[in-house]
């Protein structure tokens, strides 16, 4: 799977995570206020970390590890 949702915290450090939800695969959408969303039945993980902060969702998404060159952000 390579869809990723990629999170920037305030000091403005890029994160990618796999945008798929480990509760039953839907992709996940927003990202506000350090949390990423999931739309389907309202799984919430953490920006930073990936890890599940209200369920359904057994499991953290997974950690894709991203860079940025020249504004731009590749896979790792």
């Amino acid at each position: 799977d390579r869809r990723v949702v990629l999170t920037r915290d305030a000091a403005g450090t890029v994160r990618g995570f796999s945008a798929t939800c480990t509760h039953q695969g839907c992709t996940v959408s927003d990202v506000v206020d350090g949390v990423i969303a999931c739309p389907c039945h309202g799984s919430r993980f953490d920006a930073r970390t990936g890890a599940v902060v209200h369920g359904p969702a057994p499991a953290p998404l997974r950690a894709v590890p991203v860079v940025v060159r020249d504004g731009e952000v590749f896979p790792a």
